[in-house]
């Protein structure tokens, strides 16, 4: 009696398909699926009118798309005479019965209500039913470990609450059932590929389940205006200051402002991303590239500019030191004179004792116990001879100065003839290697 008392307050402005529909809905239970031997078949097609925000600010990403869900079945209570099929108003599918479809990871999910809800019902004379909907923000589990030159593989799946012994889910037209992607536009992708898919869900039992896949490739033009191009700028802005004169502080202090900006540079390419995330992506190797490039500059000119101001006091403090090893050289020279002339003092001196008759050669022989040789003469064993060590001593001594020396920089203006040319051609090869990895591996 409520069913007949909605329908007849729904249409009881027609003069012809009320009583079409009363005749239909008599005796129909909206809580019971059409009766068949097997499950009711139910054809899905998609219509994507637009896909209006994808977001990676939440942990969980996400998109939002406005889609015409159509859904055909079969239901033989709604048989009626006639070659026209019967569009009705939306609000009187609260008295049929529905798959029960619904999106699967969708976060919200509504129905256009300007002016009414925006459902469409449409009934065919062999009982073929045909329904259409919706509006859904739907989950879209993102890979940003090379944004912005990534490809992101999105899915919107749909099951129903019945099980596949009560229904069954196709594709009316397989891949083809899907359309409107040729003509979408967005704002920061392009749809490389789309495909659909049929599969099962296991919970308790097995539920139908289809899934239209669909892979978003990130525009990165916007990327290299906004970030790449200036980060870039700046790094080539910190190679000025390798051709101003190193007494100009204040005006190589500039690089100090390069390294503010591109700090702020990199906080700024954050902002549009999760703020916890526990990887590294593409851009932020960029950034972090050119951030060291600059900081490199900043820390060449300290080495420079400090070798500038201890290049005199060095240099005199070589020189000084040089002398002192010159005066070393004659007093080594002496000390070696000196003992030279000693050592053949006394050797003349035992010249005769060395030519004495036999008899202290027989005494000579006689080893006497005590011996710390046990098997030579104590006159022959004789210590080592200073000469040795003090060239021995004066060579290390040289060999020292000259590592110094090595180690000196002779001219501190070399360093920026230097640093003009490694810092461009490091940069270059670093870019090289940076875009040939993330654009084609």
């Amino acid at each position: 009696m409520l069913e007949n008392s909605l329908l007849n307050a729904e249409v009881k402005e027609g003069e012809i398909l009320p009583p079409t529909i009363q005749r239909l809905m008599k005796g129909y239970n909206k809580y019971l699926r059409p009766f068949f031997d097997g499950p009711v078949t139910v054809g899905m097609s998609l219509d994507i009118a637009s896909i209006d925000t994808i977001s990676e600010i939440n942990m969980l990403q996400d998109y939002t798309a406005t889609i015409f869900l159509r859904q055909r079945w079969t239901d033989e209570r709604l048989v009626f005479e006639g070659n026209k099929s019967l569009s009705l108003d939306g609000r009187l599918v609260e008295l049929l019965w529905v798959p029960d479809t619904f999106i699967v990871d969708s976060k919200k999910s509504f129905l256009h209500d300007i002016t009414v809800e925006n459902r469409l019902i449409r009934i065919f004379p062999n009982g073929t039913v045909l329904y259409a909907l919706i509006t859904t923000t739907v989950a879209c589990n993102m890979d940003l470990t090379k944004y912005p030159m990534d490809k992101q593989t999105c899915t919107l799946q749909l099951e129903s609450g019945y099980n596949i012994n009560d229904v069954m889910f196709y594709w009316t037209r397989g891949n083809e059932s899907v359309s409107g992607l040729d003509t979408l536009q967005l704002a920061q992708y392009t749809v490389e590929d789309h495909y659909t898919s049929v599969s099962e869900a296991i919970y308790e039992t097995h539920y139908p389940r289809l899934v239209f896949h669909f892979e978003l490739k990130r525009s990165i033009l916007y990327f290299i205006l906004e970030t790449y191009v200036p980060s870039s700028l700046l790094v080539v802005l910190s190679w000025v200051s390798f051709w101003i004169s190193l007494s100009s502080v204040p005006a190589r202090i500039c690089i100090v402002t390069t390294v503010l900006t591109m700090t702020t540079l990199m906080m700024g390419a954050r902002t549009s991303l999760p703020n916890a995330n526990c990887f590294i992506k593409a851009i932020d190797v960029y950034l972090g590239i050119c951030f060291s490039f600059i900081f490199g500059a900043l820390i060449e000119y300290a080495v420079a500019h400090f070798c500038t101001l201890t290049h005199a006091d060095a240099h005199m403090l070589m020189l000084q030191y040089g002398h002192h090893m010159y005066d070393m050289d004659d007093e080594m020279n002496g000390i070696i004179t000196t003992i030279s002339t000693h050592s053949s003092r006394a050797k003349r001196r035992k010249e005769p004792a060395v030519t004495s008759p036999p008899a202290p050669a027989s005494a000579e022989l006689s080893v006497s116990p005590s011996s710390p040789s046990g098997s030579e003469p104590k006159p022959e064993v004789s210590p080592p001879e200073p000469t040795n060590w003090c060239l021995t001593t004066l060579a290390t001594l040289r060999k020292i100065l000259r590592f110094i020396s090595c180690c000196h920089i002779e001219n501190p203006h070399h360093i920026d003839n230097y640093s003009r040319v490694t810092f461009p051609l490091s940069f270059v090869i670093v870019n090289l290697l940076y875009w040939t990895y993330y654009l084609y591996f």
